[in-house]
């Protein structure tokens, strides 16, 4: 595919510095960037925009000074790559319709634009809606539900009376929908109890690979619409999730925890079960929350403190070598005065 600039801006809703009519046959990374590419920069990666050798570059319009290449003006740099992605890059074709390798249930209810492949797995009264695709060796369990244009990927497990909204991506080997972890234990047996609940998945949301969704042990696990989760994250039972929260690697959110929408977890965060934890929040990499949050908090730090505290203990941290040095010294010199 190629296009020129004024293409690309119209596309984009972007700006044009210098020459409108450069060609752009490719997308590339600032560091592997090569005649006929576009690139995209922000701020912070501009001196290394000047000196690439990609033809063009998208550059944020807060950038006011001389740049020495054509280059399109947008206000989120990042988004508009992502937008021309989409475009350049081609898309895997999927065969139409329902593989004779795939197994179907009874009393289905599949939409006739929808996709399954090889050795997919569709239980009894499960219904499927328009645009969805069923990659190979998915499991989707007696009459759960799955959205419209949502896909669903390889070794996927949507266990029985799930839920998944329309638009949702669910990476390979993602189970959703699992027993939660509840058990009583009399002297000394663990005795399990039924999980009967279900996992709602609303729309919009995309979810990594290798991620466990445990089913609600009753009622519903949720998951709000437009959340994101990355890879090796574990939610338990009856959690319930905000709208366009982003869930990082390896964190894990104990049962029936409530988070607000807009709420961000860096990778590792733990969490205790039975607390509310207020939405438009941040939680850095491995802070561990131990009780109920509020509304608009940035933590770190186990257990999690403000991130302003958090950065002055680390830095007092750095001074105690020191500090234990003195004190040596000084009760060496006590010693010695006590000792005349």
């Amino acid at each position: 595919m190629e296009k020129n600039l004024f293409e690309i801006a119209a596309i984009t809703g972007g700006e044009i510095i210098g020459d409108g009519a450069v060609k752009i046959s490719g997308l590339n990374r600032l560091d592997m960037a090569k005649a006929g590419d576009l690139c995209f920069s922000d701020e912070i990666h501009i001196d290394d925009a000047k000196i690439c050798a990609a033809s063009a570059v998208i550059i944020p319009s807060s950038f006011n000074g001389d740049f020495p290449k054509p280059a399109i003006k947008v206000e989120n740099p990042r988004a508009a790559f992502a937008k021309l992605l989409e475009i350049f890059i081609p898309k895997i074709e999927i065969p139409a319709g329902i593989s004779s390798q795939a197994f179907i249930g009874k009393n289905v209810d599949i939409a006739d634009d929808v996709k399954i492949m090889p050795f997919a797995y569709i239980g009894d009264g499960v219904k499927i809606e328009s645009g969805a695709v069923i990659y190979p060796h998915t499991y989707i369990g007696h009459y759960a539900t799955i959205g419209a244009q949502t896909i669903i990927y390889s070794s996927v497990t949507i266990r029985e009376y799930c839920k998944i909204g329309s638009r949702c991506v669910i990476h390979s080997s993602t189970v959703i929908g699992s027993d939660g972890f509840g058990f009583t234990t009399t002297k000394g047996v663990h005795t399990k109890v039924p999980q009967v609940g279900n996992v709602i998945v609303e729309d919009d949301v995309e979810i990594g690979a290798h991620v466990g969704i445990d089913r609600a042990a009753m009622g519903s696990t949720v998951i709000g619409h437009g959340t994101k989760i990355d890879n090796l994250v574990h939610i338990a039972h009856n959690c319930k999730i905000g709208a366009n929260c982003l869930i990082v690697a390896q964190t894990g959110i104990s049962g029936s925890t409530t988070v607000g929408d807009n709420v961000t977890f860096g990778g590792q965060v733990g969490t205790v079960g039975h607390i509310t934890i207020g939405g438009n929040s941040v939680y850095a990499a491995r802070s561990g929350i131990t009780k109920n949050m509020p509304e608009g908090f940035f933590g770190s730090g186990f257990p999690v403190q403000t991130h302003s505290d958090w950065l002055r203990m680390q830095a007092a941290l750095q001074k105690v070598p020191a500090l234990l040095k003195k004190i040596s010294k000084l009760e060496k010199k006590i010693s010695e005065k006590e000792g005349d």
